[in-house]
């Protein structure tokens, strides 16, 4: 059953809290994180198996993605960030993500691989899509920055039901006691993905 609706300012505060909790975690901490999350992925089949990983630099005290990044070459997967789409404003393409990939700064100023046509990798490819996330709940319910570009790009996939498998990425602090709203927009998370623990869509 879904969570009440909020207030759009109680998402703001939700937002607000758990930027603040994130950013408060030191260096050692956030290197043991995302160490962790990458033992977390080795015990997925889901990751074993993937031959194409959607990932995302880390920015505003998200887990870094790097040891999944570094892993992934190293096991042969093809790594892809996203990018803003340049023509479809508040979607993303996915691009691909090599050691010499030349990158830029978007209008975020979150760096990302220059687009070249040639390194586009379609999303029905893609088997798993990281995600960052801003606060999550024991169903896998995900709060984002409140830009929808995830939402709006992975929609059309998963009404079509060829979607890649999307995992959020979180710090254990990052969860909320009571259920988030599900908007009827939301893309589902498949897991969630913490140092300590995975939880499933319910």
């Amino acid at each position: 059953m879904s969570a009440p609706s909020m207030h759009p300012s109680d998402k703001r505060q939700l937002r607000r809290h758990f930027r603040s909790l994130r950013n408060s975690l030191s260096q050692t901490q956030q290197i043991a994180a995302s160490e962790q999350i990458l033992a977390q992925c080795h015990a997925l089949t889901q990751y074993r198996d993937a031959s194409f990983v959607a990932c995302y630099l880390a920015q505003d005290g998200e887990i870094t993605l790097t040891p999944i990044i570094e892993d992934a070459w190293q096991n042969g997967k093809t790594v892809c960030l996203p990018v803003l789409h340049p023509f479809c404003k508040g979607h993303l393409i996915f691009v691909k993500y090599r050691h010499n990939s030349k990158m830029i700064l978007n209008r975020f100023a979150i760096p990302e691989p220059k687009l070249n046509v040639a390194d586009i990798v379609p999303i029905s490819l893609l088997n798993i899509v990281f995600t960052p996330l801003v606060a999550f709940d024991e169903s896998a319910q995900r709060l984002g920055m409140g830009g929808g570009f995830y939402d709006r790009t992975l929609a059309p996939m998963i009404r079509n039901e060829i979607s890649p498998q999307v995992f959020g990425v979180a710090h254990d602090c990052q969860r909320v006691e009571e259920g988030l709203v599900n908007e009827e927009w939301d893309i589902p998370m498949q897991k969630i993905i913490t140092p300590s623990s995975i939880f499933n869509a319910s």
